[in-house]
């Protein structure tokens, strides 16, 4: 009888023993994949917010585009003195505030750590004022 408990308390140790150890590796297992989770999302953030940064970049590069142009319309229109140009280009030249001003806004989501989805929002924001921008020039030149 002595025996069998002895054998009993051996196979009960030994069970208790692998089944602490098979936590504890789980555990570590556990506390890796989310550490490596964390990582890799902070990687992809970084990589979605760079390209966030090149979509600024491009923005700006085209608003600074439309700005010179702006003003050399300018100068023709104001020197010609003909007036319904001046109200045309005092129209059009608000939609060129307005481009800044989304410009701007894209800048502050950057600044601030904003969603990506909201970045990308604004990116888009942004875009279609550019876009409104040119046409409004266009528009203006035709008029001239």
């Amino acid at each position: 009888m002595k025996k069998s408990r002895l054998n009993l308390f051996r196979a009960t140790s030994m069970t208790i023993s692998v089944m602490g150890v098979l936590m504890i590796v789980s555990t570590i297992l556990v506390f890796a994949y989310i550490g490596v989770d964390m990582i890799s999302s902070g990687i992809s953030s970084g990589v979605d917010s760079g390209s966030a940064y090149d979509e600024l970049a491009a923005l700006n590069s085209e608003y600074s585009s439309l700005k010179v142009q702006y003003d050399a319309v300018k100068t023709e229109i104001f020197d010609g003195g003909n007036t319904d140009l001046k109200k045309a280009y005092i129209g059009s030249e608000l939609e060129l505030v307005k481009s800044k001003s989304a410009i701007d806004d894209v800048e502050s989501a950057l600044s601030t750590d904003k969603s990506i989805e909201e970045v990308n929002n604004r990116i888009k924001i942004a875009k279609d004022q550019i876009q409104i921008t040119k046409q409004s020039l266009s528009d203006l030149r035709e008029k001239m």
